[in-house]
């Protein structure tokens, strides 16, 4: 007679509530940022994007109100005048801000946002915000590669490439102001240490508040023997 096969416990999943944690991508213009964001978005329904107001021109593959919300001088100094902006900055001749209200909502309901964003930006979020803020920094291989890069995108022109060049190196100097850092030599690579740091920070002892109600569930449970 054959054994009765073995029983084994159901598989649970058990929800934590916790905050939603602020993941801070920056990186000079090239490097390789703004694609590990896409690929995050693409395969993380729970992620949300931040998205930026900006006064500068929209580029041919830009849709205004998903990759930026294009906005006037004068209408973004109305947001920045009224706090209604978490961080500003003005790179390469243009103005970028986060808008505050849409962040704070997310937050408070445990969800996570990105932002995608420059190293101004990331100081501002990280003194404002501090222990919700996740922050890396994205950096080329080399510096040749990096202008290989931009020639290959093929969106600006050669003025801006090389403002963006210069730009780049004093963008580099403030990379010890980020928690993790990663240099994009393979973007399959770069774009799987991203997700591992995501998915370690959301089990973070201290983002999960909610541990304290389930700890005490546990701890008041008798196990049926």
């Amino acid at each position: 007679m054959s054994a009765a096969p073995s029983s084994s416990p159901s598989k649970m999943s058990t929800t934590i509530a916790r905050r939603g944690l602020m993941l801070v991508l920056s990186s000079p213009s090239g490097a390789g940022k703004s694609t590990i964001a896409r690929n995050l978005l693409d395969t993380d329904a729970t992620l949300g994007i931040s998205v930026s107001v900006t006064t500068r021109q929209r580029r041919p593959s830009e849709i205004a109100g998903k990759h930026y919300h294009f906005i006037s001088v004068r209408e973004f100094e109305r947001l920045r005048d009224s706090d209604a902006l978490l961080e500003w900055a003005e790179v390469h001749g243009n103005f970028y801000g986060t808008p505050r209200e849409p962040v704070e909502e997310a937050m408070a309901q445990g969800r996570d946002m990105l932002f995608d964003i420059d190293w101004q930006g990331a100081r501002q979020l990280q003194e404002k915000m501090a222990a919700d803020v996740v922050s890396i920094f994205v950096l080329p291989p080399t510096m040749t590669e990096l202008q290989s890069r931009l020639h290959r995108r093929a969106e600006d022109s050669e003025e801006v490439i090389r403002t963006r060049l210069i730009n780049s190196r004093s963008e580099i100097e403030h990379w010890r102001a980020y928690d993790y850092v990663i240099v994009n030599d393979d973007l399959d690579e770069a774009f799987r240490n991203v997700n591992c740091i995501v998915n370690a920070e959301r089990v973070r002892r201290d983002r999960r508040h909610g541990l304290f109600d389930f700890i005490s569930g546990l701890l008041t449970e008798e196990p049926k023997l």
